[in-house]
């Protein structure tokens, strides 16, 4: 490693938001699967829904991102995403696994986007 290289470190909260985007990947295709009627439209949906959430994710939320956004940007996508997981959640009826996952979602965004912030405004 290079002198000039930037150190990446992962902390707790990384950790949670790869967890909570897992968690609103596989909710979405549950919600699909579970929601509407099988075979048709349920295995589209099913599997439509969260590949459409990994996609607008991957382009403009990741790390790697195609699109690069400001932090505002980046909280429209994830509020976007982790909203339809918890809809799924409450849609499915669980309201108490919506409600949580929303609250953890949002703890860790405003922590994130504090963080992005704050390194924007350093550069």
């Amino acid at each position: 490693m290079s002198n000039s290289a930037e150190q990446v470190r992962v902390g707790p909260n990384d950790i949670l938001g790869l967890l909570l985007e897992l968690v609103a990947f596989v909710t979405l295709g549950l919600w699909g699967f579970l929601t509407w009627p099988l075979p048709w439209p349920g295995i589209l949906v099913g599997t439509a829904a969260p590949a459409l959430a990994i996609l607008i994710w991957a382009l403009f939320r990741s790390p790697r991102a195609v699109f690069r956004l400001d932090p505002f940007g980046k909280a429209v996508v994830e509020i976007a995403v982790f909203g339809a997981a918890s809809f799924a959640w409450w849609d499915l009826g669980q309201p108490v696994v919506a409600i949580t996952f929303a609250l953890l979602a949002t703890a860790s965004g405003v922590l994130s986007g504090r963080r992005e912030i704050a390194q924007a405004s350093r550069h």
